[in-house]
């Protein structure tokens, strides 16, 4: 880990970390929007993954929910990535001893990495997906999303 200390170092001093950070405004204001776009997010993930596990909307085809909700979720991502790229500049150095952040990270990448590539796959296809394949699907998703949440959560507590 000490090969990313530079790194971080290089962030904590960036002009728009030093601002954010001498603000008594701007980290909760962004803060804020992080958070409101992760709710949003979650929202979508979850209506999607409880679809794919033939909770609900069960007359809906997959394709048609993950179409309809795509918007909402790309652009809170969106907001998440950007927000929380301007929370991580406030607090570099915070974040470089933090187990919370390390674990978020894992979390976020998988998350993102599992949710453009196989999840997209399952819910973009014309078929309906496999009952077990559904439940797989949805409930991972499911999980590494709410890993980065909860890693997040972490941040400002432990």
């Amino acid at each position: 880990m000490h090969y990313f200390l530079p790194f971080f170092r290089w962030c904590d001093s960036t002009w728009l970390g030093e601002t954010i950070r001498s603000s008594r405004i701007y980290f909760p204001i962004i803060e804020t929007f992080h958070l409101l776009a992760l709710t949003i997010l979650f929202g979508a993930v979850i209506v999607l993954n409880l679809r794919l596990c033939r909770i609900i909307m069960k007359g809906q085809p997959v394709q048609q929910v993950a179409q309809d909700l795509s918007p909402w979720a790309l652009w809170s991502l969106v907001v998440i990535l950007t927000s929380g790229i301007m929370l991580f500049l406030s607090e570099a150095m915070k974040c470089y001893a933090s187990k919370p952040f390390q674990v978020k990270m894992v979390f976020l990448f998988s998350a993102l990495i599992f949710h453009f590539t196989i999840h997209r796959k399952v819910t973009r296809t014309d078929r309906e997906p496999g009952r077990l394949s559904g439940i797989l699907v949805g409930t991972v998703n499911a999980l590494l999303w709410l890993g980065v949440g909860l890693g997040g959560r972490g941040i400002g507590f432990l």
